[in-house]
């Protein structure tokens, strides 16, 4: 992919725009940072006072104690010194509680966001999860959960920092000459401008490729993981699959390069421009200096608030640049936590089905479960998965559902346990619609045991107990599901009973065979 970056004049104009957006999703943020930790923040912005106003101070000590040694005034030497070491031992000491405050708070909200991703994951529906638009969504909120925010708030203290450095900076200039603050701002706009471009570039880069990364994943997860070694050996299929890794690794490192070296360069072209800003206003009150106009003193004063003014205008546009940067990934962030991926599915009724059961009535002919004309079609497909299915199956009745691949028999499974919602008719359980129950209620009374049933790399336990996690420490339960699986005499053999870590991805874990695991998945249903 080609990231175009010729700048036009209302391309110019956008970038502007970019700086305004960079504060879209700071209260969002904020929020956030208040519910993780209020003195973190609280510390980071008495910090960004102090880091912003001692550097200041610092030069105004190297002013008094070069002036006192023009002067030959030892003690005055002596005092000026001790002053600004103390000034600098303070800053050091700030810098340092900045750098400590924003570690812990950054490991704070990856764990607050990661749960807030997650939580909000435990609330779609299994529509959701088989939908590939949805996953680039959810791998793109997840990728930079845990760095964005507390990079937002950083950029805000940042701007606040630079922002009393400039003006502290400016304050000092002005009473040298209006031009060396002209020059300030001249030097460091131009860069800013070209990294806000960049940074749009970046994400449009990574947001591109959202599938790609994905399958990215998804080929080395084969390639690590135990339950697809077997296969992949077996078949020699090692050599294509990392060769298919290989190559989308290389696209991705070749896009980055490619962008990052244009990113670089201009970098390097407006820094070299910003020195020779420096340099000819620093050759510039060197001479006013040598014609006497001013002190020795005062002219290294100036010289470092130039050198701080212009490092402190730099930091304020490029923390609208890392803040507008921040936002966009933020945006995927927000937009997961807070929007449905997919419209709700409607239940559309046929009109001429006949008379309708009442909701909550469990008269003997109405106990079991009923398929009231029953069609589906799975999201973003045109053909129909099940169409007009009528069927009853009385309460104490045993049924097989029998057909070819595709025919339907796990799409009807997911609508009796309500994980789909049929598109048009109804499924009623002991004459209620589905909709009419509570999840959990319709959940306990279904049992499933799916063709991919789950192999949890956990104690034998939790992979029987999960069928009831009420009843996770209830041994008795337990070993009758075991009994009803025909798990028991496999069970019997584990050297640590139902405390036996089952599976080969941890310490001391014991793999079972395929029938095993199948009864395992019978005891757990």
């Amino acid at each position: 992919m080609h990231i175009e970056t010729t700048s036009t004049g209302s391309e110019q104009a956008s970038l502007w725009g970019r700086a305004r957006q960079a504060f879209v999703h700071v209260p969002e943020t904020f929020a956030l940072v208040r519910r993780a930790s209020p003195v973190a923040a609280l510390t980071l912005a008495v910090c960004a006072v102090a880091m912003a106003l001692l550097p200041l101070a610092v030069a105004y000590g190297g002013k008094r104690v070069v002036d006192a040694v023009v002067a030959g005034d030892q003690a005055a030497t002596l005092e000026w010194v001790l002053i600004e070491l103390g000034v600098v031992v303070l800053a050091l000491l700030f810098t340092r509680l900045h750098m400590l405050t924003q570690a812990n708070l950054g490991a704070r909200l990856a764990v607050d966001i990661n749960v807030a991703i997650l939580e909000r994951a435990q609330t779609l529906e299994l529509r959701h999860f088989e939908d590939p638009e949805f996953y680039d969504r959810l791998t793109r909120a997840r990728r930079e959960a845990s760095s964005r925010p507390v990079a937002m708030v950083v950029g805000v203290f940042q701007l606040a920092q630079g922002v009393v450095s400039v003006l502290g900076a400016v304050g000092v200039l002005l009473a040298f000459s209006g031009v060396a603050v002209l020059g300030l701002a001249a030097a460091a706009v131009p860069a800013a401008l070209a990294e806000l471009r960049y940074s749009a570039a970046a994400f449009r880069l990574r947001n591109w490729r959202s599938p790609d990364t994905r399958r990215l994943y998804y080929l080395e997860h084969v390639l690590t993981n135990d339950g697809h070694a077997k296969e992949v050996m077996t078949l020699g299929l090692g050599p294509l699959l990392l060769g298919r890794y290989r190559g989308l690794a290389e696209g991705f490192y070749a896009e980055d390069r490619a962008l990052s070296v244009r990113r670089a360069g201009f970098g390097a072209l407006w820094s070299v421009i910003a020195t020779l800003a420096f340099y000819g206003v620093y050759a510039f009150v060197a001479l006013e200096a040598v014609a006497g106009r001013i002190s020795l003193g005062t002219m290294t004063m100036y010289v470092l608030a130039f050198r701080h003014g212009q490092q402190a205008f730099q930091s304020v546009l490029s923390a609208l640049g890392g803040m507008f940067e921040h936002n966009l990934y933020l945006s995927n962030l927000f937009e997961f936590l807070r929007r449905e991926p997919l419209p709700a599915a409607a239940t559309v009724t046929h009109p001429d089905r006949g008379p309708s059961l009442e909701s909550g009535s469990e008269s003997e002919s109405e106990r079991g479960v009923r398929f009231d004309r029953v069609s589906f079609k799975y999201p973003g497909r045109d053909a129909w998965a099940l169409k007009d299915v009528d069927l009853m199956v009385p309460a104490g009745r045993s049924l097989a559902l029998v057909g070819h691949n595709g025919a339907g028999k796990t799409t009807l499974i997911k609508l009796l346990m309500g994980l789909y919602t049929p598109t048009s008719g109804r499924v009623l359980l002991d004459g209620r619609p589905l909709s009419d129950w509570p999840a959990e209620a319709l959940r306990a009374r279904i049992a499933v045991v799916f063709q991919d049933f789950n192999r949890y790399q956990l104690p034998a336990r939790e992979n029987i107990g999960f069928g009831s996690v009420d009843a996770l420490d209830d041994d008795a339960r337990i070993a009758r599901a075991l009994e009803r699986g025909g798990a028991t005499a496999d069970l019997e053999k584990l050297k640590d009973g139902l405390d036996t870590q089952l599976g080969r991805w941890f310490k001391d874990g014991v793999e079972l065979s395929g029938g095993q695991w199948q009864k395992v998945a019978l005891s757990r249903a």
